[in-house]
């Protein structure tokens, strides 16, 4: 793991192979950019070709040399895969090369280690991070995987290799509950949003498609956002007001990749099911990306995972200045938004995104004609508070004629069954 970094970052040499057998192939240049955000140096690719992995060390004999070679040239101190290795070819690799060896899963879950911020957060990646290295830790005992006897040496019964693995279990039990604990408190948040009929909104999307971006320029949170990938790890919620009257609860969510890890996906299943149970999930795409198709596929992939697939999806089309492109809402022959385009770093957009996110949530709208008496005060200064007046006439006798448009399901429970009259 990248624990202890120059300021340079450590060096390290990338490895991608292309297997006639995974259909479904891991992006190279994805690759580099997850190793520059966790703060590595990468000095070399390596690119190969294989019909399936070898089982030893994943690589043939020819290319673990080119490996080493690079790795001396560069006095490289890391190698990283592309793939998912087993332990047993991350031992026989680091064996061989005499570097340390990580795989494409003990990469993402370091820049998440680096990412978390609260302590839900730490608790969610050191949960993960445990139950990767479960799998992994006879590597760091191999001297101690067998009872030794002699004067001093004789153990209480399980070498350290079972006391180390039977603390792992217990840590792991332990990170478990205390994350449930989190997941039934933020159950009871949702519970008290669903009383005061508050919609939930939930951001998704690729990671660096500019999810945070958007969320900061909607909400005014301030929360990080950059350039790279993973910059946001905690979930972040705030209230925000749409047009005709409406506010919703948007929450912005850690950003998927290809091939998620399952351990993130179990670990941050308390995180990941602010968007399981949203009322709309806004997926936020890379306008700009040349495989913005791929990553869309993914995200499904993923929200299909987490069991959010059903949940009302609206496809915001971000980064249309890198495109020099119109904001524009997309509507399907129904005439419901679909599509909407914005740029979140001009701000561009926003203004359309905030109408349909409101058409979407808002149900049927009621835009009609309503005549009060004097006496109904307070029932015009609801109407007023909720921003649902449009129009207001006063008839000589006081009456007053007031044309109002909010969600239907809002206006009957004000009436609360009394009968409308339209003005004379």
């Amino acid at each position: 793991m990248f624990f202890d970094r120059p300021g340079t970052g450590e060096r390290a040499v990338l490895v991608h192979l292309e297997l006639d057998e995974n259909e479904d192939r891991e992006d190279p240049r994805e690759l580099e950019e997850l190793v520059l955000s966790a703060g590595g140096d990468p000095v070399a690719f390596v690119f190969g070709h294989r019909h399936r992995p070898d089982p030893r060390s994943f690589v043939g004999s020819g290319k673990l040399e080119e490996i080493g070679q690079a790795v001396r040239e560069h006095e490289a101190a890391l190698v990283i895969f592309n793939h998912a290795l087993s332990p047993s070819q991350e031992r026989n690799l680091e064996r061989s090369l005499q570097c340390r060896v990580i795989d494409r899963t003990g990469l993402i879950l370091d820049i998440f280690a680096q990412r978390a911020r609260s302590h839900v957060g730490k608790l969610q990646v050191e949960l993960a991070q445990l139950r990767h290295m479960s799998t992994r830790l006879v590597r760091g005992w191999t001297h101690l995987e067998r009872q030794k006897g002699g004067i001093g040496l004789r153990g209480p019964g399980e070498t350290q290799l079972e006391t180390d693995r039977r603390l792992l279990r217990d840590r792991i039990k332990l990170l478990g509950r205390r994350l449930e604990k989190v997941h039934l408190q933020r159950e009871q948040g949702r519970r008290a949003r669903r009383r005061a009929e508050v919609p939930a909104v939930s951001l998704v999307g690729y990671t660096n498609a500019g999810k945070s971006t958007l969320f900061n320029a909607l909400t005014g949170a301030g929360v990080y956002a950059a350039d790279q990938l993973f910059a946001t790890l905690d979930p972040t919620m705030r209230r925000v007001d749409l047009p005709d009257s409406l506010s919703m609860v948007l929450a912005d969510t850690v950003g998927f990749v290809r091939h998620l890890p399952h351990q993130l996906v179990e670990a941050f299943r308390a995180t990941l099911e602010e968007a399981r149970l949203a009322d709309l999930l806004l997926h936020v795409i890379d306008a700009s990306a040349e495989d913005r198709d791929d990553t869309t596929h993914e995200v499904e992939q993923v929200l299909a995972e987490i069991g959010a697939e059903e949940v009302p999806r609206l496809d915001v089309f971000n980064k249309i200045d890198l495109l020099e492109a119109a904001p524009r809402i997309d509507r399907d022959e129904a005439g419901r938004p679909v599509r909407v385009w914005v740029s979140a770093k001009s701000g561009a957009g926003l203004d359309l995104l905030r109408e349909a996110v409101a058409e979407r949530i808002g149900g049927e709208m009621a835009h009609e004609w309503l005549s009060l008496a004097p006496s109904e005060g307070r029932l015009r200064a609801l109407l007023y508070g909720k921003g649902a007046v449009v129009d207001e006439q006063v008839d000589d006798d006081g009456a007053m004629n007031i044309e109002v448009r909010l969600p239907r399901r809002d206006l009957e429970q004000l009436l609360l069954g009394r009968r409308q009259a339209p003005p004379q």
